[in-house]
């Protein structure tokens, strides 16, 4: 278990490379003996450094949720993250150029809340219950930790990717807001194009088989923490595409079909 001086060093690290858009060597490599209440235990110290510059929290993100990207950090369950106040962008609007490090983009189902989800036993239809619309969304990521370490060509953990608040950077939505027993939420899917070219497409059902899913995780987990989901925030429910990598100049166009297009560009 890491220490509390260490938990708040990796913190005001993490909350300093955001800030100054660097990217800090990978913490595993520092911790290799790291847990995953380790990792939340620096992610619950960096919100607070965030909560305190004057940020506010406006709901969650879960990752993780597809099989290849839990293969890839060696997980076999999902991660969560923070939404702040200053990730939301508007729907066909401008990031700005020197906003983020290394961007990319997912394209996503997002859950506006309007009563509170406690643990310990959340079901889906609970869930359901406690939303008041959902709608498309693309979420995104950037990272605060280098990706690959040159010198021992290790790559992040999930420690690392926890830790950095889940890689969690930004969120646009739009689109059409239905209720969310209104539709088969396993059926929405989205193409998603890159200055004009076909990047990925995928469908609702490719996070864990249904979207509300990961938000009965987070709430059932967020209980171990004496936390809930509360009524107003906006829950990512997860990626159904791989990431895209977003480049200076590149126009992302994410197509959701009967329920709207979302767009966004990075200068």
């Amino acid at each position: 278990m890491m220490t509390d001086e260490q938990v708040e060093d990796a913190a005001r690290k993490l909350f300093e490379a955001e800030r100054e858009r660097r990217q800090i060597r990978l913490l595993s490599l520092d911790f290799p003996q790291a847990t995953m209440d380790d990792a939340y235990r620096v992610q619950a110290a960096l919100v607070k450094r965030k909560v305190a510059s004057g940020l506010t929290i406006k709901g969650w993100k879960i990752g993780l949720t597809s099989k290849a990207m839990q293969s890839a950090l060696s997980i076999d369950i999902p991660d969560s993250g923070i939404l702040f106040d200053d990730m939301f962008f508007a729907d066909d609007g401008m990031v700005p150029a020197d906003r983020f490090i290394q961007p990319r983009i997912e394209a996503e189902i997002a859950f506006v809340m309007k009563a509170t989800l406690a643990g310990p036993d959340v079901s889906i239809d609970d869930v359901l219950d406690a939303t008041d619309h959902i709608t498309p969304a693309l979420e995104i990521l950037d990272t605060r930790i280098e990706r690959l370490n040159k010198e021992t060509g290790r790559i992040r953990t999930f420690f690392d990717t926890i830790s950095d608040n889940a890689a969690n950077a930004g969120i646009v939505v739009g689109g059409l807001a239905a209720g969310p027993r209104e539709l088969d939420l396993r059926w929405i899917g989205a193409i998603v194009s890159r200055n004009g070219e076909v990047e990925e497409t995928g469908l609702g059902a490719g996070v864990l088989d249904h979207p509300a899913k990961g938000i009965v995780w987070l709430a059932n987990r967020l209980h171990q923490y004496g936390m809930r989901i509360e009524a107003g925030q906006v829950v990512l429910s997860g990626s159904f595409i791989r990431p895209v990598e977003c480049r200076h100049g590149d126009r992302i166009v994410s197509d959701f079909g009967p329920y709207g297009t979302i767009r966004i560009s990075f200068a």
